[in-house]
């Protein structure tokens, strides 16, 4: 019988209760519902085979959200084609916005840089703090809110723009 490290059974756990989470965040990259799915799972893989590389636990969440993105910008470019915009995920019930609400957003935010895409992606939709998402993104966390700051600017442009 194989006996498994505390950091594996954490790390199943967490996969187990953030796994539309991570659908999300593939799917903001990719706007493809088998794509996300393809990317979420080589990142569970790609984890679960890397897992005894952590030390601290406490870290779980950053060091997977990395793996996450990293292999999501990576699909994009190793498939250059162009990402159409599909069908747009399923929101929580508990919110009163529609789908249609949201598409002029997740357009805007196509048009951010990838960077900026990540900050945005990371702490709006996935309200994570700006230590949190320097962490994952292995920056320093001024230059986070210099993007972060940048991002929102140019996401109201773009949308003022939409709008006339």
């Amino acid at each position: 019988m194989r006996t498994y490290s505390k950091n594996y059974l954490k790390l199943i756990d967490f996969i187990k209760s953030n796994q539309e989470d991570f659908y999300r965040i593939a799917y903001s990259y990719v706007k493809s519902k088998e794509a996300s799915l393809d990317i979420v799972q080589e990142s569970v893989y790609k984890a679960l085979k890397s897992i005894e590389g952590l030390k601290k636990s406490k870290y779980m969440k950053t060091w997977f959200y990395r793996i996450l993105i990293n292999t999501s910008i990576s699909y994009i470019r190793n498939n250059k084609e162009v990402i159409m915009i599909g069908e747009l995920p399923e929101e929580p019930s508990s919110k009163i916005y529609t789908k249609e609400d949201y598409l002029d957003l997740y357009q805007a935010i196509d048009h951010l840089k990838e960077k900026e895409k990540t900050v945005i992606i990371l702490r709006y939709f996935e309200d994570m703090k700006i230590e949190d998402i320097a962490r994952v993104t292995e920056t320093n966390v001024n230059t986070i809110k210099s993007r972060l700051y940048s991002a929102t600017k140019r996401l109201k442009t773009l949308l003022d723009c939409e709008e006339n």
